[in-house]
C-alpha cells in the first residue's frame, strides 16, 4: 500500500486474524500504540485505558488501537488470546488491542510503515525505536504527531482534544 494516502486505507488483521479495515474509523482520531505485555512501559496500559475512557464519553469519534508487538526483546511472546487476557486482566482494556504484528524489517506491517513514512522520529530516522511508541491519526488520516516510549499516556490528551475539536 505504498500508495496510501491515509492511515484509514489499511486493514490489519485482529485479534483473531480477521480482516480489520481502518475505514471504519474514517473521520474520527486514532491513537495508534505498538503495545507489549512484558516491558517496563507495560503499566502504560493503565493510562492509555484512562485515556480511552476519559475521552470516549464526551468525544465518540475518538480511539486507540493496541498493536502488540514482539520485535524488542522478545516481550509479547504470547499468543494474541493470551495477550488479549492479559490487557483486560491486568490493565481493564477495553479500546481494540489488534493482533501481534511486526513494526519494523521486511514484514513490517504496512499501516506502520506508512505511519513511520509520514511522521519519521528523531533525526529523522523511521524505524520504531521500543514499545508504546504512539502515532496521532487526525480526522483527516494524516499523521498528527509522533511520541516516544517515555512519554506518558496522560502527557497527549492536549494533543488529542485539540485533534477532536477540529472538524472533519
Amino acid at each position: 500500500m505504498a500508495s496510501a494516502t491515509t492511515f484509514f486505507e489499511f486493514t490489519p488483521k485482529d485479534k483473531k486474524g480477521n480482516a480489520f479495515p481502518l475505514s471504519e474509523l474514517k473521520g474520527g482520531v486514532v491513537l495508534v500504540v505498538n503495545t507489549a505485555s512484558k516491558c517496563g512501559f507495560t503499566p502504560q496500559f493503565a493510562g492509555l485505558e484512562k485515556l480511552y475512557q476519559d475521552l470516549k464519553t464526551t468525544h465518540p469519534d475518538f480511539t486507540i488501537l493496541g498493536f502488540p508487538c514482539n520485535q524488542f526483546n522478545g516481550q509479547d511472546p504470547g499468543s494474541n488470546d493470551e495477550i488479549q487476557s492479559f490487557c483486560q486482566i491486568n490493565y481493564g482494556v477495553t479500546f481494540p488491542v489488534l493482533g501481534k504484528i511486526d513494526v519494523n524489517g521486511d514484514n513490517a506491517d504496512p499501516a506502520f510503515n506508512w505511519l513511520k513514512n509520514e511522521k519519521p522520529g528523531l533525526m529523522g530516522l523511521k524505524r520504531v525505536k521500543w514499545n508504546f511508541e504512539k502515532f496521532l491519526v487526525g480526522r483527516d488520516g494524516k499523521v498528527k504527531g509522533r511520541w516516544a516510549s517515555t512519554t506518558k499516556p496522560e502527557q497527549l490528551k492536549d494533543a488529542i482534544l485539540k485533534e477532536l475539536e477540529k472538524k472533519a
